[in-house]
């Protein structure tokens, strides 16, 4: 072995040598690489898949919130209303109630209603008299009617 293939001033002239050079290195800092981008990319497939039953667990919680604001208003009103019962359960308080709003009287007790004064005809004390005794039909006070208004068509 005289090895004269490895000195450089030996080598056969028909034979190339071999470049020994690399290829270039990529920088390091690149900024979008196939990791990257995947890794953003399934970061996005997350968010969109997550984003419907967020928005609906959200949507519910609001919901919740107004119903039990509700809730709370409708038992407020109850309260309210208990009370009031328990206020009528007072014969006094009912008899007044009776007395204001549906203008009952008690025996021995004298009813005054005052009238405004341009509803009122003649003494507001007195029953007016009415003007036709006698009974009228539907057809007559139909044809009054007629008359009446074709009297006020005329003027």
């Amino acid at each position: 072995m005289s090895g004269a293939g490895n000195r450089p001033e030996q080598r056969r002239p028909g034979r190339r040598t071999a470049r020994t050079t690399a290829a270039p290195a990529r920088p390091r800092h690149q900024l979008f690489t196939g990791r990257t981008v995947l890794l953003v990319g399934l970061v996005l497939l997350l968010a969109l898949t997550l984003a419907g039953p967020v928005q609906q667990y959200l949507a519910g919680r609001a919901e919740l919130a107004a119903l039990a604001a509700e809730g709370a208003a409708l038992d407020q009103e109850i309260a309210e209303q208990e009370a009031r019962l328990a206020e009528l359960r007072d014969p006094a308080v009912l008899a007044r109630e009776a007395r204001e709003r549906f203008f009952y009287v008690a025996p021995g007790d004298r009813l005054v209603r005052v009238v405004d004064e341009a509803d009122a005809e003649g003494d507001a004390g007195t029953v007016p008299e009415a003007a036709d005794p006698a009974p009228r039909t539907w057809y007559d006070g139909l044809l009054g009617s007629v008359r009446a208004a074709d009297d006020l068509g005329d003027e």
